[in-house]
């Protein structure tokens, strides 16, 4: 019977969270507060591959460097090579000659592209910050809207409790206090006037006393 009844509380209870839950994503201020966090997060994620990009960006400026420093070496050597007529050394040093010339142009036409790539994704990064910067402003918005309907509403059900549903409950509880109220201060002005008779017959009582010493 416990194991059952632990069962149907806990039914009971994921049926609340999830009534909740629904009620809260039919909250439009709670709907855009999600859609902020989640706009924020990507936002985030996309910063990331942007540095990220920066960073490759600048390992191919590297190896162009390292590219363009071998190039300049190899065609010394080819020209020394060349002055020797030894065919075998000739060989070698132009195919270097050729192998760091090719790989210079991939490496210029690669951070040629990767930096409009680049370019195109911090603009669109700009405009993400500043959407999500424009959500934040309209969810301020919003909330502030919110708080001031509710404070109205709260306000108006006591300025104006003629005007609400629970008018009528609300007319007989003060009724009901009234004539509390009422009968609370006829019990204490009786119970001032027994009061007051009481010492008034007091005070005959000690008056009396000396007149009954003499006799």
């Amino acid at each position: 019977m416990t194991t059952l009844w632990k069962r149907f509380k806990y039914t009971i209870n994921a049926d609340l969270h999830n009534a909740f839950d629904k009620k809260e994503q039919e909250n439009p201020i709670a709907m855009l507060n999600q859609y902020v966090r989640e706009a924020e997060k990507q936002t985030e994620q996309t910063g990331k591959w942007i540095e990220r990009q920066s960073q490759l960006k600048g390992q191919l400026e590297k190896e162009l460097l390292e590219a363009q420093e071998m190039l300049a070496k190899r065609t010394t050597q080819m020209d020394l090579a060349r002055q020797t007529s030894e065919g075998e050394l000739i060989d070698f040093a132009q195919a270097e000659v050729a192998a760091y010339a090719n790989r210079k142009d991939v490496l210029q036409a690669s951070i040629l592209r990767t930096t409009e790539e680049l370019f195109g994704l911090e603009q669109k990064y700009e405009e993400m910050k500043h959407k999500v910067k424009d959500m934040k402003v309209r969810q301020l918005q919003l909330m502030g809207k919110e708080n001031v309907t509710r404070a109205h509403h709260q306000m108006d059900k006591m300025l104006q409790p003629e005007s609400s549903k629970n008018a009528d409950k609300r007319l007989v509880a003060f009724d009901e206090m009234e004539q509390y109220i009422e009968r609370l201060g006829q019990r204490i002005e009786k119970q001032h006037d027994v009061s007051s008779m009481e010492r008034r017959l007091e005070m005959l009582e000690k008056k009396e006393e000396p007149k009954q010493e003499i006799v």
